[in-house]
Order: structure tokens, then C-alpha cells, then sequence
């Protein structure tokens, strides 16, 4: 188990759920666009989406 982050949390009050929420929306994105041939557009398109 991760002991630091635990502790982060009752220490600092923070969570990583903001990376979370972020994951969460890049592999909703992706099974938008399932069969992509051209990767390096899906990228930009994805930093474009969420940069």
C-alpha cells in the first residue's frame, strides 16, 4: 500500500482525483474514435479537446 499518498490526504486534504477525473475523459474520448489509423491527429485532437 501507498503510505504517502494516504497520509497526503490527512495531511495536505488532497486526492488524486482530479488525474481521475482526467483519465476518465481521455478513455471516454478514446472509445469515441475506436479503429483511429492516424494516431498523431487523435493526440492533437486530444490536447486541442483538453489542453
Amino acid at each position: 500500500m501507498n503510505y504517502r499518498s494516504i497520509l497526503n490526504y490527512f495531511i495536505n486534504r488532497s486526492t488524486n482525483a482530479s488525474a481521475e477525473s482526467f483519465n476518465a475523459k481521455i478513455k471516454a474520448f478514446s472509445a469515441q474514435f475506436r479503429g483511429v489509423k492516424n494516431t498523431e491527429f487523435f493526440l492533437f485532437r486530444l490536447s486541442r479537446i483538453f489542453a
